[in-house]
């Protein structure tokens, strides 16, 4: 095997990575009902964020939380997954680690609203005032 097809071969594996990790978020919204309000919430926000043409400073931490609600919910269903997979029987230990990773997600959803409500609450406000 000579030099040239080693690279190729590594470019072709590290290309394969982005097949698979785009594979596990169509999965994802495909299967999991949570995952699907995330992306139409996304929608949404980017919707109100062109509307009221938010700051540059704005769209950072509103794709923050995006990319930051994507991400965890992806980890949980993979945790759920993983968990599901080592056992069909009821575990404590198991219900644990399912509890806290979707609790990692409603506290990351709590600070994502919070941030929205700042954002978006003065450029409501100004079209009814």
């Amino acid at each position: 095997m000579n030099m040239d097809s080693l690279d190729k071969s590594k470019r072709r594996k590290f290309w394969d990575t982005f097949a698979y990790a785009t594979e596990g978020i169509v999965t994802a919204l495909k299967q999991e009902r949570n995952m699907r309000f995330h992306a139409i919430s996304a929608v949404i926000v980017i919707a109100f964020g062109l509307f009221f043409s938010i700051t540059k400073i704005e769209w950072l931490f509103i794709l923050v939380s995006i990319g930051g609600m994507f991400s965890l919910e992806l980890l949980n269903t993979a945790i759920e997954r993983v968990v599901d997979l080592a056992t069909n029987e009821y575990k404590p230990l198991a219900k644990q680690a399912k509890d806290i990773a979707a609790g990692a997600v409603f506290i990351f959803a709590i600070i994502a609203l919070v941030m929205g409500i700042v954002i978006f609450l003065p450029y409501v406000l100004k079209l009814f005032l």
